[in-house]
């Protein structure tokens, strides 16, 4: 896990837009494990909010830097 406390979209496990690949590098969990948990949340209610909070997450989250690995 890195020493920086930021979140951001990752650049390397990203499937979309990286949201999901960059809570698992923040929290230390695979991002499958992230992306299926996103899912099933998602289906169980009726997938619109989970589409919708994706988007807003894809927006705000900021992309992880080109420096960030160094």
């Amino acid at each position: 896990m890195s020493s920086n406390n930021n979140l951001y979209r990752s650049k390397k496990s990203r499937m979309l837009s990286g949201v999901c690949g960059g809570i698992g590098q923040k929290i230390g969990i695979d991002p499958t494990i992230i992306r299926l948990v996103w899912v099933v949340l998602s289906f169980f209610t009726a997938i619109f909010p989970g589409i919708i909070l994706y988007i807003i997450f894809a927006i705000v989250i900021p992309e992880e830097p080109d420096y960030y690995d160094v």
